[in-house]
């Protein structure tokens, strides 16, 4: 039986990721990259704000100046508040849930609280968030799964992940946990994650049963 539920947060908690790779396109695009939206959610999602900012220096051929994080997050925090919205079903799905679940993502501290405020959820999950900034490898590494789990007090083996992204995906499996990736959102391609060793579902409401079958 599950032990614990571990939630990805953007594109599995809150719709985030669109506004997140349209801010970071529109940033890119003041310093030489030109990418649109739907480049930049093929090439960076999943991955943590350094990583992105780093791949994105090395496809520029020099580091972005450093105050270009600092302007990405005043410029994600302001569309969040204005745009995010919960993923459909999983209001319902969090209220219904019978075993623990907590929150362990990539993303920065202030973009989950921000984002999961605007969204409603925070009351949901408070006291629940794990960052990667806890620990020494964010996902792929399953560091940061481990440590939720055993914050958790629940044995990886009866943990239950669920994701959005083959990083998160990647994480999950090398935990040893079981993988469930949510494919309702426009940027996951379901061959791939099931390849790598997730079960696809499509819609919120269908993970309680998915769970305790």
């Amino acid at each position: 039986m599950v032990q614990l539920v571990i939630f990805d947060c953007d594109g599995v908690l809150v719709d985030s990721e669109p506004i997140a790779n349209r801010v970071f396109a529109e940033l890119l695009g003041l310093h030489g990259i030109s990418l649109t939206t739907e480049e930049v959610t093929r090439r960076f999602v999943g991955n943590s704000r350094d990583t992105c900012i780093a791949m994105a220096g090395e496809m520029r051929g020099e580091p972005l100046p450093a105050t270009f994080g600092q302007d990405w997050d005043s410029a994600f925090h302001l569309a969040l508040e204005r745009e995010v919205r919960p993923v459909a079903g999983i209001p319902e799905v969090l209220r219904s849930l019978r075993v623990p679940y907590c929150v362990a993502s990539n993303g920065e501290p202030d973009h989950m609280r921000i984002g999961l405020t605007a969204a409603g959820l925070m009351p949901l999950v408070e006291g629940r968030l794990f960052s990667a900034r806890q620990v020494a490898h964010p996902k792929p590494a399953p560091d940061l799964f481990l440590h939720a789990a055993r914050a958790m007090g629940a044995v990886p083996a009866r943990c239950a992940v669920i994701e959005d992204t083959p990083t998160g995906v990647r994480a999950g499996v090398a935990a040893g946990m079981r993988v469930f990736a949510y494919c309702g959102g426009a940027h996951t391609d379901r061959a791939e994650v099931t390849a790598l060793g997730a079960t696809p579902f499509d819609d919120m409401r269908e993970l309680p049963g998915l769970l305790a079958a």
